[in-house]
């Protein structure tokens, strides 16, 4: 317990200490041997043994006491200035060496994040000046992966504050996400220059903020996170979100419906293309969002009505009914879409 008590500063003056100075004021002295629970007393100054009487300890004024103790700091403050200035006369003729093969201050790089809160406030950081977003938000499990609803208030904020100040946001989603409530909630609140498009596949989670850094997961949990300042990644990042929001299909502000093909919707036509690729029930879901029981009914639905008895049979009467190579085409009723500046 002593080792404990010699340990802190008299800023951290623990309770026993505070408890036997304020009795020493207040009396005058105090018993030698109660500093045996406030033994800090001693060690800082704050009580000294009487003239007379070893075995009694008398009080320092807190007035004298605090004037040692920032005496004591404006010395070190003192030490430091000192410090630097014989830091500043030993760099001064070095800085003014201009080598090409020194390292630059905006050196790209690319750092590794680790935790949920230390992710969302590097995000926080790099938005708060930021005039444009563009994301890339993955399949429904992993929306809000991770997050708890203190932190998607906090990003809702983020976003709301980014949109008052005349930015933009752009988003890219898995068409699963058209009408999910995590989804539809979020754009029920967002008030300003916002956009979002879906697909039926996207790439990973992705976040581009005024097109200078961006941040992707780096574990499989989005415990992990790359902050990526590099401009070569980052151009690759906007090429990859310029083409798949040409291909996207509005869905805020105003949203597009995208038509059927000879009676099978589009999401059993997303399916037939990933049948014909050999893909699992488990990994045809995967790759679309949607949990494997839906998968196995759209895949239902879709061999009904193309008349399938089997799966080598349904895959053969894909390719016959011709709806992939309808899927090429480009929609002549949806409207041109104008990529993100």
């Amino acid at each position: 317990m002593t080792e404990a008590h010699r340990s802190h500063g008299v800023e951290d003056l623990c309770e026993e200490g505070v408890e036997l100075y304020t009795q020493a004021l207040r009396e005058g002295q105090v018993p030698a041997q109660d500093t045996v629970s406030a033994p800090c007393l001693l060690d800082l100054g704050l009580l000294q043994p009487h003239v007379e009487d070893t075995r009694r300890l008398e009080p320092v004024a807190p007035a004298l006491a605090l004037h040692r103790l920032l005496r004591g700091a404006e010395d070190r403050i003192a030490d430091e200035r000192r410090r630097e200035e014989r830091l500043a006369a030993v760099f001064e003729p070095l800085m003014r060496i201009d080598s090409p093969r020194t390292a630059t201050a905006e050196t790209p790089t690319i750092s590794l994040i680790n935790g949920g809160d230390q992710i969302s406030l590097a995000i926080t950081r790099a938005m708060e000046s930021a005039s444009q977003i563009l994301a890339v938000q993955p399949h429904v499990s992993h929306v809000g992966a991770n997050s708890q609803p203190q932190r998607h208030s906090q990003a809702l904020l983020r976003d709301q504050s980014l949109l008052d100040r005349g930015g933009r946001i752009r988003t890219l989603y898995q068409h699963t996400l058209r009408h999910a409530p995590t989804v539809v909630a979020r754009y029920e609140v967002l008030k300003g220059d916002v956009e979002a498009r879906t697909l039926d596949e996207v790439t990973q989670l992705l976040i581009v903020v005024d097109r200078t850094v961006a941040f992707i997961p780096a574990s499989k949990d989005y415990k992990l996170a790359l902050e990526i300042r590099h401009p070569a990644l980052i151009e690759h990042f906007l090429i990859t979100f310029d083409r798949l929001w040409r291909l996207a299909t509005p869905m805020y502000p105003e949203a597009v419906q995208r038509p059927s093909l000879n009676g099978i919707s589009p999401r059993q036509q997303a399916i037939a293309s990933l049948l014909i690729e050999g893909l699992t029930d488990t990994a045809i879901a995967d790759r679309l969002g949607m949990n494997v029981r839906t998968a196995r009914v759209h895949i239902a639905k879709l061999a009904a009505t193309l008349g399938s008895e089997s799966r080598a049979q349904l895959g053969y009467l894909i390719g016959r009914s011709g709806i992939l190579d309808q899927r090429q085409h480009e929609d002549p009723e949806q409207p041109p879409v104008r990529p993100p500046e």
